[in-house]
């Protein structure tokens, strides 16, 4: 670009000189016409050769001073400016500036000043652009993987941006919905994108909406621009699900105490008052009394079921744990329980496979957990029904098998059957004496022994329970 501006002002110089040179040999030749006409011929040629050499004279001053005009211009103007240009162009295609000049105020010109300023400006922005596309990256990535739900739109109700946790949680894949209000005005009439950007003092800016069986917690905050006007709206959406319904298990869990409570202090409050207030033979005295001892039992029951998951979530049992042999432990326990069957006429087997390596765990938690799951057994099979008990070893886990052909869970109440005074026939239940926490408290011996309760069943025919336990060569301290 520059050669060709050198170019054109060496020809605008040699153009120049032309015309001089046209001119002068014009005002020459007229010259000598006027001449010819007073003097002789040898003076006219005289004049003549005189100023053709001073014309040649001039002509070489006019080209050389020329040259040194365009080299000077392209030393201390047009160089300089090339350059500054194409550190520009450097710049707007994202290079790095490199070789940046040491400025010296006594060796540089102020073109030269200039392009130093330019190209320390030119290498400072570069630097910042490289801070905030690395501090956009940052956010992009933490927006990317966080579990929270984040929108930002404009002040048209357009998205600006969205993660994938809010896409999923709000279930916008499907829908196709890029706007505020085709959003959330089908959730919550009275979300309204003005109000709360306008008005967000005064207007709720937290919401909980449920979609899809989720429980949302939605905050709108609304944002400004640099010069402190209204921007946009950030939305941030917190699935608060398992909250929920922890709480709604606490306030269960609450009224299923009470109750449990409640029924037999009734009981035993209103035989109490009536042997207090009226007389009995000894007989019905003694059937009264034997109510009252009995609701007793089961109430004191309940408190020290209670107690011991209170002692498991608060960390405070010790557990003693220890090699053993898991074979015999679920032996006893059978022996324990024997009666029981009896009384019912059921059949009672076990069968332990004779490689059963000592498992390592709590010894009285272990014997705990069997016994409640074989009493469960008895209970709910039916008289002459069959409870088998294997115990075996595979990898590196022995487990206990208990499967009984009684009455059996319904599939909809297996994944509950774990939860606190969870009972899948109440009346039953509480009739057989049951407090609704057996299970509760054997899946968390279970899980505070690195050990794993699994159960399957099929109403009116039967249930599968499987304990695993780690062992010896797989012990976890």
């Amino acid at each position: 670009m520059f050669r060709s501006v050198q170019i054109k002002i060496i020809l605008i110089i040699m153009v120049l000189a032309i015309l001089m040179f046209i001119a002068y040999g014009m005002v020459t030749t007229n010259f000598i016409s006027a001449l010819n006409s007073q003097t002789n011929a040898q003076l006219v040629e005289e004049i003549l050769n005189t100023n053709m050499t001073v014309l040649a004279i001039f002509t070489v001053s006019f080209i050389i001073l020329s040259i040194i005009i365009v080299w000077f211009t392209s030393k201390v103007i047009t160089k300089p400016i090339y350059k500054l240009i194409k550190s520009a162009e450097k710049m707007a295609e994202g290079e790095e500036i490199k070789d940046i000049p040491i400025y010296n105020t006594k060796k540089t010109t102020e073109i030269d000043a200039l392009i130093y300023s330019f190209e320390r400006i030119t290498a400072g922005l570069k630097e910042n652009l490289n801070e905030v596309t690395r501090q956009k990256k940052q956010i992009e990535t933490i927006l990317l993987h966080m579990a929270d739900g984040v929108i930002a739109f404009n002040l048209e109700g357009k998205i600006i941006h969205i993660n994938p946790a809010a896409k999923n949680l709000l279930d916008l894949e499907k829908k196709n919905k890029q706007e505020f209000n085709q959003i959330f005005k089908p959730i919550d009439s009275e979300i309204n994108l003005e109000k709360m950007i306008y008005l967000g003092n005064w207007t709720a800016t937290e919401k909980q909406i449920n979609i899809n069986d989720r429980y949302l917690k939605i905050y709108f905050a609304p944002f400004k621009d640099e010069i402190e006007r209204p921007a946009g709206i950030i939305v941030l959406i917190q699935d608060i699900t398992e909250h929920v319904k922890l709480d709604n298990m606490r306030k269960e869990f609450i009224a299923d105490v009470s109750h449990e409570l409640k029924t037999p202090l009734t009981s035993v409050l209103g035989y109490a008052e009536t042997l207090a207030n009226t007389d009995y033979d000894a007989e019905l005295q003694e059937k009264f009394l034997g109510v009252i001892t009995s609701e007793t039992i089961r109430m004191t029951k309940l408190v020290n079921d209670l107690l011991t998951l209170s002692k498991y979530d608060n960390a405070e049992t010790k557990w003693e744990k220890s090699e053993f042999d898991l074979g015999a432990l679920v032996k006893k326990c059978q022996e324990n329980l024997q009666i029981e069957a009896n009384k019912k006429g059921q059949k009672l087997e076990c069968f332990v496979t004779a490689n059963v390596p000592p498992v390592y765990a709590d010894k009285d938690g272990i014997e705990r957990v069997v016994l409640n799951i074989l009493s469960n057994s008895i209970k709910y099979t039916d008289d002459g029904g069959n409870i088998k008990i294997y115990v075996g070893f595979v990898y590196n886990d022995a487990y206990i098998k208990i499967i009984d052909n009684g009455i059996g869970i319904p599939q909809k109440d297996l994944e509950r059957i774990f939860e606190r005074f969870y009972r899948v026939d109440k009346a039953r239940t509480r009739k057989m004496g049951g407090t609704g926490l057996g299970l509760s408290i054997a899946k968390e011996i279970l899980d505070k022994n690195s050990g794993r309760i699994d159960i399957k069943s099929v109403v009116n025919s039967g249930t599968e329970v499987v304990i695993t336990l780690p062992t010896k060569v797989n012990k976890v301290n």
